[in-house]
């Protein structure tokens, strides 16, 4: 294999180095209802690069509903601000663990695709199952399928599409098919597992600005920042307080010491105890003792503790 030559080496220094090159684009959820929640981050070179990209996040994790972990939120860029990527709502999907669990044999089944306009102008597509405990005739299957499409034109055409987006997410949307398909046949569960934007319609600038959210998120962040400090002031207070009192304990007890010598003090005086002859019980006293009556008599107090006894009887 040829070795590259010196113009191809050159080159090869001199390329950019496109990673270096790109920055982090905070991904942002629509202004309403979510108030432009930051929903995640993307890497790209330029802002236009961004531009379409879809990201994915569980219900769950937007609004914190444990119960709809199952559901999948789709959101696609449609423009950046800076450092910010705002997106629209395109859908939903019900994770397929979740959709397969709901069906088991001997159950009836009815599927329905259905195309919607919200009365702002969104065109949206529905597709749902209505799932019965039992099976379900093809002339009762039909009658559910018109009962259900009925509902859902009427509902889209008098809604707009956050509304109609909310009654979505929340379940109220599949109540009201269920219960509009009840007098056919009883229903067990209405699943609507996948809804897409084919279209947008009319976009309403309600609600707060990214400036105000800016704001708000930086105040947000100062009064962590002071909850944090606090915290940790008072930690140290506190520290510093048992430091006190345990002081305090410890003086205490050495006044207490000082005042109050006990047995063990070796500047009490313990008078020696004396045998029945009026003689002093050498044996029994301690050497410091000894010693101190070896002082108090001017002999030498040094050796061991016979010793000092052969030299108190001298």
């Amino acid at each position: 294999m040829a070795a590259k030559s010196a113009k191809a080496r050159t080159a090869a220094r001199k390329q950019r180095d496109k990673w270096k090159a790109k920055r982090w684009f905070t991904i942002r959820a629509p202004r309403l209802p979510h108030n432009f929640k930051v929903i995640g981050e993307t890497l790209a070179e330029t802002p236009e690069n961004v531009i379409g990209r879809i990201y994915e996040i569980t219900q769950n994790e937007l609004d914190g509903d444990f119960t709809r972990m199952h559901v999948k939120l789709r959101f696609r860029v449609n423009e950046t601000l800076s450092q910010d990527a705002l997106t629209e709502f395109i859908g939903h999907e019900v994770q397929r663990d979740h959709f397969r669990r709901q069906i088991r044999r001997n159950r009836g089944k009815v599927d329905l695709v259905v195309d919607v306009v919200t009365e702002d102008g969104y065109f949206v597509r529905y597709k749902m199952v209505m799932i019965s405990s039992r099976r379900i005739k093809s002339s009762q299957a039909t009658s559910m399928r018109n009962a259900a499409t009925d509902l859902l034109y009427t509902r889209a055409a008098s809604t707009t599409w956050l509304k109609i987006q909310e009654a979505l997410l929340d379940g109220t949307l599949e109540n009201e098919v269920k219960d509009v398909c009840a007098p056919i046949h009883k229903v067990r569960t209405v699943l609507i597992h996948k809804s897409e934007l084919r279209q947008s319609g009319v976009v309403f600038d309600d609600g707060p600005t990214l400036d105000e959210i800016h704001a708000q998120e930086a105040r947000d962040k100062a009064a962590a920042k002071e909850e944090v400090v606090d915290a940790e002031a008072a930690d140290v207070l506190a520290a510093a307080e048992a430091g006190e009192a345990i002081s305090e304990l410890v003086d205490d007890d050495a006044e207490t010491s000082t005042d109050e010598p006990t047995e063990a003090s070796p500047k009490e005086e313990v008078p020696a105890e004396e045998d029945n002859s009026g003689n002093l019980d050498y044996e029994s006293m301690t050497v410091a003792e000894l010693k101190t009556l070896l002082k108090e008599a001017g002999k030498p107090v040094s050796g061991k503790k016979a010793e000092l006894i052969e030299r108190l009887k001298e």
